[in-house]
C-alpha cells in the first residue's frame, strides 16, 4: 500500500480562508497538523475522505504558500524539537533562495481497500532460463568460487526474484545528474508542479524523491526506501496522466555530491530502478566521473537509458548540434550504444526545463517507454550481462580445457616406470629361462650352478640399493602427478584450475605406498614359472644324452679294468655323442624357450602396468576428471546465462 503523505499529512498548514462550515476533510487535515504519525498510521488503515472539487479548487487559490511542517531529525546543534517553537518551513529538502509562490503539492493518495493489487511482473522463457541458469551456476561455484566473486552474481537475483513479485504495471525511473545540471527542475516540469526544490544552494536535493502517475506503485518505492512524506503526485492533467500511466518518477541528490550520504543514496537506487534519465548540461557533459564511475559501468544497459542535455537555453546558435555530436562520441567512447534509426539503444536529447524547449519531446519517449511494459526485464536481462561479463574470467579463458588421452598414456606410462613395470617384465622372463635351464640343461652344468648357488652369501646381494631405488620411485611418482596436473589445469581459469590441483594433490597421497603395495601383489607369482609342454621331450633327451655318457664311460672302464673285450669304437662314440648332444639339447632349449619366456616376461609386465594405471586412475585422474567435469556443467550454465534475448512474457 502506497505511503505518501502531501503537505496536510506532512505538517499543519497556515491559517486558510474559506466556508464557515468545513468539511471533514478538513477537520482530518487540522487534526493531522497536531499528530502527523498517527494521521500516517490512519492513512495506511483508512482511504482517504475525498474533498470537493470546487473546494479543492478553491483552497488553491486563496493559499498563496503550501507550507509544511518539515519532518527531519534535528542535526547537532539544532534545538530540540519538544522545546523549540515551531519552525516552518517549505516541506521540501531544501529551501529555495527567494520565498515564491508556489502552487499546492498533489498528495499521493493509496489505494482503496477494495481496489485489486496490481498484476505482478511476468517474466518471458529466455530470461526465466537465464535467471535460472545464473542460479545454477551460483549454486555450483560456491565451493570453487569466493563469496565476493559471487556477490553480484547473487545480488541480481534476490533483486530479479524481488522485482518481479511486485507490480509488472509500473516503470520505476530514476532522475540523475551531477550538481547544477538541472535535474530537478526537470523533475517539476515532467510533473507539472513544483515537486523537488531548486536553487543555487549546493547540494539542494538531499534525499530521493518519488512522483507517481497511478496507483498501486507504493511497493515499488517502498524498495527504494523512499519515506511517505518524499512521495507527491504530478498535476492533474488527464492527457498527461494518460500518457505517462504506470511512470514512477524519482529525483536522486546530486551524484558528484560533496556529501557522501548523497553518493551512496544514488548509488544503491540506480541499482533498483528499473530504468534511468541521465540529466547533463553544456558545462559538465564530460565530466570524468559521470563517465568513469556511472556511465561506462553501465554501458550494457542503454537500452533503459536516456541521456538528457538540459540547458540548451545557454547555448547559442547551433552550439547545441555540436555539443549533442560531442556527447554522442563520448558515449560511443564508453560503450554505450545509441538508439537511432530505429536501433535499441539510448535515446539523447537536447532540453530546456527551464523554457520548457524539448521537454514535451521528452515527455512523449517516456510515454512510450513505458507504455511497452518492458523495461523491468529489460533492466534485469541487462544486469544478468554485467554479472556474466564480471564472472567471465572464472569461467571462460578462450582456451581448451580438459584432459587428453594422450595425458592420460602418459600418466600411465610415469607410474609403470615408477613401479618398475618393464623391470618386472625381465625379470619375469629370465626367470622363466633360468626354469629351462634348469629343465633342460645338463646334469653336470645344474649341479656346477647349484653349488655356486650355495657358496653365495645372502649379504652379496643388492641390498644398500634399495632405498635409494625407492627415493627414485617416489619422485617419479611424484612427477607424474606434477605433469598430468599441469596438463589437465592448462586452459582452466585461475579457482579451476586451483581445485584440479588440489584434488591431485590429495590423491597423490599414499601413491607410491600403494604402487608398492601392489607392485607385491602383481608381480612374479609364487612358485616357478609354468612349464610348455615339450619340456619333458627336452628332459627325456637330456637324460639320454647323459646315460649315454655314463654306458660310453663305464664300457671304457670295463675295458681298462679288462673285464671286457677292447673295443674303443663303441664307448668313445657313445661318450661322445653324450657329450656332443647334451649341450646341443640344452642349447635347442634354450632357443625353444625364448618366445614363451619373452611372453612371460611381457605379460607381467602388462599385469603391473595396468595395475599401476588403475590405481593412478582411481586416486588421481578420477578426482581430477570429476573436478573437470564440474568445470564443464558451470561452462554450459554460463553459456546459458550469456544468451541473448529477454522481454517480458
Amino acid at each position: 500500500m502506497d505511503r505518501d503523505r502531501g503537505p496536510d499529512s506532512a505538517g499543519g498548514s497556515g491559517p486558510v480562508p474559506g466556508p464557515a462550515s468545513a468539511p471533514p476533510a478538513a477537520a482530518h487535515a487540522t487534526h493531522a497538523a497536531q499528530d502527523p504519525a498517527s494521521d500516517l498510521d490512519r492513512r495506511e488503515e483508512e482511504p482517504a475522505a475525498p474533498a470537493a472539487p470546487a473546494e479543492a479548487a478553491a483552497g488553491s487559490e486563496n493559499v498563496p504558500h503550501a507550507r509544511v511542517r518539515e519532518q527531519r531529525e534535528p542535526a547537532d546543534g539544532d534545538p530540540d524539537p519538544s522545546t523549540a517553537e515551531d519552525a516552518w518551513d517549505d516541506g521540501l529538502i531544501a529551501r529555495r533562495v527567494t520565498e515564491t509562490a508556489k502552487p499546492p503539492v498533489p498528495v499521493l493518495q493509496t489505494r482503496g481497500p477494495g481496489a485489486p493489487p496490481p498484476a505482478p511482473l511476468a517474466y518471458d522463457g529466455p530470461l526465466r532460463s537465464r535467471l535460472d541458469a545464473l542460479r545454477e551456476l551460483v549454486g555450483l561455484s560456491r565451493t570453487r568460487l569466493d563469496s565476493r566473486t559471487l556477490a553480484e552474481a547473487g545480488r541480481v537475483l534476490d533483486e530479479a526474484a524481488t522485482r518481479r513479485r511486485l507490480s509488472g504495471q509500473h516503470t520505476v525511473v530514476a532522475l540523475a545528474g551531477a550538481t547544477g545540471s538541472g535535474k530537478s527542475q526537470l523533475f517539476n516540469a515532467l510533473a507539472g508542479v513544483a515537486i523537488s526544490e531548486t536553487g543555487v544552494r549546493r547540494p539542494t536535493t538531499a534525499a530521493p524523491i518519488a512522483c507517481t502517475w497511478s496507483d498501486g506503485g507504493g511497493a515499488l518505492i517502498d524498495r527504494l526506501g523512499i519515506p511517505g512524506r518524499l512521495r507527491r503526485r504530478p498535476v492533474h492533467n488527464p492527457e498527461a496522466d494518460a500518457e505517462l500511466r504506470g511512470l514512477i518518477l524519482i529525483d536522486l541528490p546530486d551524484h558528484d555530491s560533496a556529501a557522501v550520504q548523497h553518493r551512496e543514496q544514488v548509488d544503491r537506487i540506480l541499482k533498483l530502478v528499473d530504468a534511468v534519465i541521465w540529466v547533463v548540461d553544456p558545462e559538465k557533459y564530460a565530466d570524468a566521473i559521470l563517465h568513469e564511475r556511472y556511465l561506462r559501468p553501465m554501458a550494457g544497459h542503454a537500452e533503459v537509458m536516456f541521456v538528457v542535455l538540459n540547458q540548451t537555453d545557454r547555448l547559442p546558435g547551433e552550439a547545441t548540434e555540436q555539443v549533442l555530436h560531442d556527447l554522442r562520441r563520448l558515449l560511443d567512447d564508453d560503450g554505450i550504444a545509441l538508439g537511432e534509426y530505429g536501433d535499441p539503444g539510448a535515446a539523447v536529447l537536447g532540453l530546456s526545463a527551464l523554457t520548457g524547449d524539448g521537454v514535451g519531446e521528452l515527455r512523449e519517449l517516456l510515454g512510450q517507454f513505458v507504455s511497452e511494459r518492458g523495461a523491468a526485464a529489460r533492466r534485469v536481462a541487462a544486469d544478468v550481462d554485467a554479472a556474466a561479463d564480471r564472472l567471465r574470467p572464472v569461467y571462460a579463458t578462450g582456451r581448451r580445457a580438459g584432459l587428453t588421452e594422450e595425458a592420460r598414456d602418459e600418466f600411465a606410462a610415469r607410474l609403470a616406470d615408477a613401479v618398475g613395470a618393464t623391470a618386472a617384465g625381465e625379470a619375469a622372463e629370465r626367470a622363466w629361462l633360468r626354469n629351462a635351464n634348469r629343465a633342460c640343461g645338463t646334469p653336470w652344468l645344474r649341479l656346477w650352478r647349484w653349488r655356486q648357488g650355495r657358496s653365495e652369501l645372502p649379504t652379496s646381494r643388492l641390498q644398500p640399493t634399495q632405498p635409494e631405488e625407492e627415493a627414485t620411485a617416489r619422485q617419479r611418482v611424484e612427477q607424474a602427478v606434477r605433469t598430468v596436473c599441469d596438463r589437465a589445469s592448462a586452459g582452466l581459469p585461475g579457482p579451476w584450475a586451483q581445485a584440479v590441483r588440489e584434488a591431485a594433490v590429495r590423491g597423490s597421497q599414499g601413491l607410491s605406498e600403494a604402487l608398492d603395495e601392489l607392485a607385491t601383489r602383481a608381480g612374479l607369482p609364487p612358485g616357478r614359472p609354468p612349464r610348455p609342454g615339450w619340456w619333458p621331450v627336452a628332459v627325456l633327451a637330456q637324460a639320454a644324452m647323459t646315460l649315454l655318457q655314463i654306458v660310453g664311460g663305464l664300457w671304457l672302464v670295463g675295458q681298462i679294468a679288462g673285464f671286457m673285450a677292447p673295443n674303443l669304437g663303441v664307448p668313445v662314440l657313445l661318450m661322445v655323442g653324450g657329450i656332443v648332444g647334451g649341450p646341443l639339447v640344452e642349447w635347442g632349449c634354450r632357443m625353444a624357450a625364448r618366445g614363451p619366456a619373452r611372453r612371460y616376461g611381457l605379460d607381467a609386465e602388462r599385469r603391473l602396468r595396468e595395475a599401476a594405471a588403475g590405481c593412478g586412475r582411481a586416486r588421481v585422474l578420477d578426482p581430477v576428471a570429476a573436478e573437470l567435469l564440474r568445470y564443464q556443467e558451470v561452462r554450459e550454465q554460463y553459456a546459458r546465462v550469456t544468451r541473448t534475448g529477454a522481454g517480458v512474457g
